[in-house]
């Protein structure tokens, strides 16, 4: 068999699963690597294999069995203090491996963003103990966002309305968290109009973006998204100043999915994610090139000549509201018949409460019928117990 490189992807959930599909279109051999059995981008890859990814020594076995080209993460949640150390021994991760570093927890990408870079950010403190994590919350002040430093999917977030509060967010960040008994981080709680992402595509012939998503979090976790996301021009020029400071300064090649909160006229910098971000999983449906396609011709270094919005579109991940061992989601029909309208099913193995299974996409003349199309086809969707 012929291939033009081996990609290793570290995560492979549905986001993993885009990004190995383009990898294949342009003639990589693909890797999948996750903590467990049937991860939906393994059902695509030409092989997959299940380890522990915080583990140095098992992360290191498998890197050195394959001797990939590039190393991808897709998630947070690995030993990258082990990347780093293969980066220092010649391999290629990506985009680098202090960027997967300091991504890792919210600690580092904070501190790089506020405290090296200057970017207005909200308030923040850090704390370890549930007493530090009181102490801190009062100092912010309510009501505050609380957050594990290592989670996904915005797993052990929550707001804190009130000091009574508190002992059931410091629970809800430590049971959401990657790793028990974990630090959090306090954050203010900025009143903004809106939220968006700013996918910033980093490439051989320079620095792009994306038009802005707009999103709708609950939990930490996206409900909904669309873009074109209707900003202002001063807007547009801050978001875009604020995601290549802190992309320029991460390096390397591929997407990131930048976060911003719109306040009137400000732009506060909220996170960044070095790959692909679950809200532009819209781009499938609304650019000439998703935001996977972008990720990997960057990744490769091929060039990308132009991003090309053809289309208003919104997206409505299908959420389980169970746990399934064995399930189906019935009413794929009846949404397939809603307008300009696609269904991705992920094919997770089992459910788990509030977990993506799929996620509906369509497109129209407006953002506002787009969203309603995504959320009519959302609403025929049924998850069914098949067991």
């Amino acid at each position: 068999m012929y291939y033009t490189k081996k990609l290793l992807l570290l995560g492979s959930g549905e986001l993993g699963k885009e990004v190995i599909i383009e990898a294949q279109r342009l003639g990589v051999e693909t890797i999948a690597v996750d903590r467990y059995e049937h991860a939906p981008a393994m059902q695509v890859a030409h092989r997959s294999y299940v380890i522990d990814m915080l583990d140095p020594k098992q992360l290191r076995e498998i890197v050195e069995k394959e001797k990939p080209d590039l190393i991808v993460p897709e998630i947070e949640a690995i030993a990258t203090s082990e990347l780093i150390k293969l980066e220092e021994e010649g391999f290629h991760v990506i985009p680098t491996a202090r960027a997967a570093k300091l991504t890792m927890d919210r600690e580092g990408i904070r501190r790089l963003a506020a405290e090296t870079l200057q970017l207005p950010t909200a308030k923040y403190r850090f704390a370890d103990t549930y007493e530090e994590f009181e102490q801190a919350a009062k100092e912010i002040g309510f009501p505050c966002v609380i957050k594990p430093l290592m989670s996904s999917s915005g797993k052990g977030q929550s707001v804190c309305h009130t000091e009574e509060e508190t002992e059931k967010c410091w629970k809800i960040a430590m049971e959401g968290g990657r790793v028990q008994n974990g630090r959090v981080i306090i954050e203010e709680f900025i009143r903004f109009d809106s939220e968006i992402t700013l996918l910033t595509v980093r490439a051989v012939n320079g620095t792009m973006f994306c038009a802005p998503i707009g999103h709708i979090q609950k939990d930490g976790d996206y409900i909904e998204s669309w873009q074109p996301h209707n900003m202002t021009e001063q807007q547009i020029q801050e978001a875009k100043k604020i995601a290549q400071s802190i992309t320029d300064e991460l390096g390397g090649y591929g997407i990131f999915g930048v976060e911003l909160f719109l306040a009137e006229e400000k732009v506060y910098f909220s996170e960044v994610s070095p790959r692909p971000h679950d809200t532009g999983l819209v781009t499938l449906v609304t650019q000439n090139l998703s935001e996977f396609a972008l990720h990997v011709r960057a990744i490769l270094g091929y060039p990308i000549p132009e991003i090309t919005l053809l289309f208003p579109g919104a997206s409505r991940p299908i959420k389980a509201q169970e746990e399934l061992n064995e399930y189906s989601l019935v009413g794929i029909e009846q949404a397939l018949a809603v307008p300009n309208t696609q269904i991705r099913v992920f094919g997770k193995p089992v459910t788990k409460v509030g977990r993506r299974i799929g996620v509906t996409l369509s497109t129209s003349n407006t953002v506002e019928k787009a969203k309603e199309n995504a959320k009519r086809a959302l609403d025929s969707l049924i998850l069914q117990n098949n067991t």
